[in-house]
Formats: C-alpha cells, sequence, structure tokens
C-alpha cells in the first residue's frame, strides 16, 4: 500500500514509518522540510489521491511548556487546522484513499480524578484540552461526509525507549528521587509505543474499526501503582513524592492540572475486533522497556 503519515519525525510516526517499510509498504511522509521520501504541505492534494492510507499524527507537543494562550492556540492549530487540510482535500480527491486515521488522546474525557472507565461511547470532558480535542476529531467530518472510513486513535500514554513519557518519568528514579506525581491515586491509560502500531496497523488494515478507538492498553493502572513498578523495574526507591504545588510553580496551574488528573480508558473497540496487545500489563512493558 502507499500510505501517507504526517508526524513521521515524531516518537509514534518514527516507529510507525520503520514498520511500514519493514513489511513493504510505501510509506510516504509528510513534512514542512520536504526531502525523499517524504513530500511538502503544499502537495498535500496531489499525494492524498495517490494514498490507499492517510495517518495523521502531526501536533504540537502538549506538555513541553506552559500553557500560556498563544501556545494553547499552537496546540490547537496544529491538530485541528492540518486535520481539516487534509479532510478537505480527501473530500475534493477524484481516487480517494480508503481509510484517514487522524489522531485523537483519551484527554477527550476530560482531566479526571475519579475511577469511571469510560470506553469509546464516553462523553466529553469540558475542560480546555477536552474541547480541543473534540475540535480534533470534528475537523475530519469532511473525509467521512466523503465516503471515506475515518478513525480517531484516542492514543494514552505512550512507552518507550526513544521518546514518550518513560524518558521524562524515569529520570528522577536514575537519580534516586523518583515517586508518585501528587497524590497518586490519579488514573494512568498507558501503551507500549509497539502496541500503538500495532493498533494502527491493525486499524488499517482492516474494516472493523471506524470512528474513535481507544489505544490504550486494557490494564490502566494508579499513578502511584505506576511509580512503584518503575522503581522496581529501575532497581530504584519510588517514594519522592512530586507535591501539587511544586507542579503548579514550575509547569503552571494549566499543565499541572494534566498530570495531577487522568482517564481509566478502555480498549473495548480494539478488543471487541480481535485485537491482542503485545504488552497488556504494565510489568511486560517495563521489563521490556528498562
Amino acid at each position: 500500500m502507499r500510505i501517507l503519515v504526517t508526524g513521521a519525525t515524531g516518537f509514534i510516526g518514527r516507529a510507525l514509518l520503520a514498520v511500514l517499510v519493514d513489511r513493504g509498504d510505501e510509506a510516504v511522509a509528510v513534512s514542512r522540510r520536504a526531502r525523499e521520501p517524504a513530500v511538502g504541505w503544499d502537495a498535500l492534494e496531489t499525494e492524498v489521491a495517490r494514498a490507499d492510507a492517510v495517518v495523521h499524527l502531526a501536533g504540537e507537543p502538549i506538555a513541553d511548556a506552559r500553557w500560556t494562550p498563544e501556545r494553547l492556540e499552537r496546540i490547537r492549530a496544529s491538530r485541528v487546522e492540518t486535520t481539516r487540510r487534509i479532510a478537505d482535500a480527501i473530500s475534493r480527491a477524484t481516487l480517494k484513499p480508503r481509510v484517514f486515521l487522524s489522531g485523537s488522546a483519551v484527554g477527550i474525557y476530560g482531566m479526571r480524578i475519579d475511577g469511571e472507565v469510560l470506553d469509546e461511547g464516553s462523553p466529553a470532558g469540558d475542560d480546555v484540552l477536552a474541547r480541543i480535542v473534540v475540535e480534533w476529531e470534528r475537523a475530519a467530518d469532511a473525509a467521512r461526509s466523503a465516503g471515506v472510513r475515518v478513525v480517531h486513535p484516542r492514543i494514552g500514554i505512550v512507552l518507550g525507549r526513544e521518546g514518550g513519557a518513560l524518558s521524562k518519568m524515569a529520570a528522577p528514579f536514575r537519580w534516586f528521587v523518583g515517586g508518585p506525581i501528587g497524590s497518586g491515586a490519579q488514573w494512568v491509560s498507558w501503551i507500549h509505543v509497539r502496541d500503538v502500531v500495532r493498533a494502527l496497523v491493525f486499524a488499517m488494515d482492516g474494516d472493523a474499526l471506524e470512528g474513535p478507538v481507544n489505544v490504550v492498553a486494557p490494564e490502566p493502572v494508579a499513578m502511584g501503582d505506576l511509580a512503584r513498578a518503575l522503581g522496581h523495574a529501575l532497581h530504584r526507591p519510588s517514594f519522592f513524592r512530586v507535591p501539587p504545588f511544586a507542579l503548579r510553580l514550575a509547569l503552571g496551574e494549566g499543565l499541572a492540572k494534566v498530570l495531577l488528573t487522568g482517564q481509566r480508558a478502555a480498549p473495548n473497540k480494539l478488543l471487541g475486533a480481535g485485537f491482542t496487545f503485545d504488552f497488556p500489563r504494565l510489568e511486560q512493558a517495563l521489563a521490556d522497556l528498562r
């Protein structure tokens, strides 16, 4: 297949491209700095018409800096406007891709402190991040209206060696000062990067999945349990709790709230479609990544 991928230089995008190339697909990255085998965004109309599938993973990082109004707008525009641009190109194409995987996040369910299990039919939250994700998903409507199968992989906290959340989380543990963030009671819907890529390929290859799909491991954990498991995997203590006031001081109220809350998401649609996880349990994932 010929597969168009945005965000191909990111953590998940790099892993996805490697798998696609390894299995013999023609994977074409869309980049602002177009170099072979990448193409520029100005070639989007032509490339969409030549693609069997489009996977859209591009977006400004959420947790790399304080949430000023300007940064929140960059986070929003980098997801919503690019998605709308791709969806419009798909709707205008004479030859359309078979499927459009348009990225999303479990943040759509809101910044929560409860333990309610959230499946794909659960309502969206009403905080700033949830509203951005709702708009992000709606931006793909033109492709859906044009008859293309649209999948929104709602991705959780991705664990991997060369990026994602794990490298940031592990750093304090390596210096013997690791521990849970805040109370440790907030839920973390995590997933191994290999399973993210496998889920994306599964959704792309088959016809069983459409609409929102929670791309998370089947056993989410509380932050305190994650800290203990990470400490155990690294042979380090895990009792140095990060107090909320320190997070707010360092990161600002908005970004601190993301880390002090979470979502207990369940991958019901993936499991119902027959997908199997290589790393269904946190201990398995950490053992593979340590």
